[in-house]
């Protein structure tokens, strides 16, 4: 009798395009293991990264504005979400593999830092100046949480920049879901700030991409399986393309590069230089966790871990511990 993984590979032979990746033709997990009755190995890849340590507290790590009050602006745990939802219906549209697309979505910000990109340059100037959230996702993945994942979503996880070239079509949707999730919510969590009002974007865009969330998410997720159906590739209708990297820009300069929406992060960079600092110094402050990766590849690559997995309020919390004073008890 045939077990549900087994039925459910058959089904992808049967569902979906002849250019997606089938589970059962994954080129495998750095160490073998044995299959899972119930699930395939992207359900399983899945699984694994939503049980994780990393996963959980991406709710802690800002997406855009440093450590928000209000509860309605994005985490970079609700980002993730939306990714992975808009990945998963441009994959089912396209016959595309969309458990592949789960697992990629859910798993491709684990490294990413503290204060947002803040974060990510401060690690590079201390650290090593190569150093970049998707390859840092890649290493939580792989040796900090040590979550044996396939190739193919490791590859997605690894490639989901822009400057990458992901291996599957299913990492090429990620790439633009991750794109059109944040240019979408930005907006909106910009327009709450007060920094951006939806008037300051020309009517020339407006006018291609939308006029509301709702509308621009459908345009840009639409131009995708307009321009990709019956297809071995995954690109955006040139119209649409054009208007959406203009939004992009626009927000860049409104902003990304806004002193109200950014005038925190110098105290935030500052912050974790002289942690990343007092760790170097100090490595037998580090949790016992991080020893052994102080030990095997070295003090920095052991802090840099260590402050990359921090949450924003946790990089305050333990600031607040090293570098202020208690209060004289009496």
């Amino acid at each position: 009798m045939k077990t549900i993984r087994e039925l459910l590979c058959e089904r992808e032979k049967t569902s979906l395009a002849p250019y997606a990746v089938h589970s059962a033709d994954s080129r495998g997990r750095p160490e073998y293991i044995e299959p899972c009755t119930l699930r395939t190995e992207f359900q399983r890849d899945r699984d694994r990264i939503t049980h994780s340590k990393a996963f959980r507290r991406l709710m802690y790590k800002t997406q855009v504005f440093l450590s928000p009050e209000a509860d309605h602006y994005r985490t970079r745990l609700t980002h993730t979400l939306e990714v992975t939802q808009i990945a998963r219906t441009i994959a089912r549209s396209l016959s595309l593999n969309e458990d592949l697309c789960e697992a990629i979505g859910l798993g491709h910000d684990l490294g990413h830092t503290p204060f947002g990109h803040a974060g990510e340059r401060v690690l590079a100037r201390c650290y090593d100046k190569s150093f970049s959230h998707n390859a840092q996702s890649l290493r939580v993945a792989d040796k900090l949480e040590k979550l044996n994942l396939t190739h193919e979503t490791r590859d997605g996880i690894l490639n989901h920049v822009w400057k990458c070239k992901p291996s599957t079509l299913e990492g090429r949707v990620v790439q633009y879901s991750d794109r059109i999730a944040y240019i979408n919510h930005d907006i909106d969590d910009a327009c709450r700030a007060g920094v951006l009002d939806e008037r300051d974007i020309p009517d020339s865009i407006l006018s291609v991409l939308g006029y509301t969330h709702s509308d621009r998410i459908n345009t840009m997720v639409s131009s995708i399986i307009r321009e990709s159906s019956g297809k071995a590739m995954v690109e955006m209708e040139p119209h649409i393309h054009k208007a959406t990297m203009e939004l992009r820009e626009l927000l860049f300069e409104l902003v990304y590069k806004n002193p109200k929406a950014k005038g925190e992060e110098g105290k935030a960079e500052e912050m974790l230089h002289m942690m990343f600092d007092y760790f170097c110094r100090r490595p037998e402050k580090l949790p016992t966790e991080y020893l052994p990766t102080a030990e095997w590849e070295g003090i920095p690559r052991a802090v840099c871990d260590y402050i990359s997995g921090m949450t924003d309020r946790y990089a305050v919390a333990k600031f607040n511990e090293i570098f202020v004073p208690d209060s004289w008890g009496g």
